[in-house]
């Protein structure tokens, strides 16, 4: 590939989609203990060329960047300048997700009203859907079904 080849996909404006970054919103998950670990996190990431706005949940954990910015390259920012371990937000409400209590998407470190997304990983998905012989037994014997045991 020669220099004039290379600088015609720069000129090239047919198709710029797949090199420009488009506008969008990422969530992270940060552990932060401090407002100290707050403003360290807030900082490493508005110094980012192409972030509009940044927002820190402490509390939940959680960083907010809306901008013209990568997924991949926030987290590795983050990671990179704080030294802290950081993950794309792998939780939804838990009003979103079929069977939240289920093995695997029930998450003991998740924000309360939060569980892990069972369509982020797919080794979780499984476990969420409940088969038909579990149903059948589960409802079988519930309250709702006044004629499951008639011998009573």
């Amino acid at each position: 590939m020669g220099v004039l080849d290379h600088l015609s996909g720069f000129c090239d404006c047919s198709d710029g989609g797949s090199r420009r970054k488009q506008f969008q919103t990422v969530e992270v998950k940060v552990k932060m203990d401090c407002e100290g670990c707050e403003r360290k996190v807030k900082k490493a990431v508005e110094g980012m060329r192409g972030v509009s706005q940044v927002e820190v949940e402490r509390k939940a954990s959680k960083v907010t960047v809306t901008g013209y910015v990568e997924p991949s390259k926030v987290v590795a920012r983050i990671s990179h300048r704080t030294g802290k371990r950081a993950e794309i937000w792998p939780y939804v409400p838990y009003d979103v997700v079929a069977h939240p209590y289920a093995q695997g998407v029930y998450d003991k470190k998740a924000p309360s009203g939060y569980v892990r997304n069972d369509n982020y990983d797919s080794n979780v998905s499984h476990l969420a859907r409940a088969s038909s012989t579990e149903v059948r037994y589960t409802t079988a014997f519930s309250d709702e079904n006044t004629g499951a045991c008639v011998v009573m």
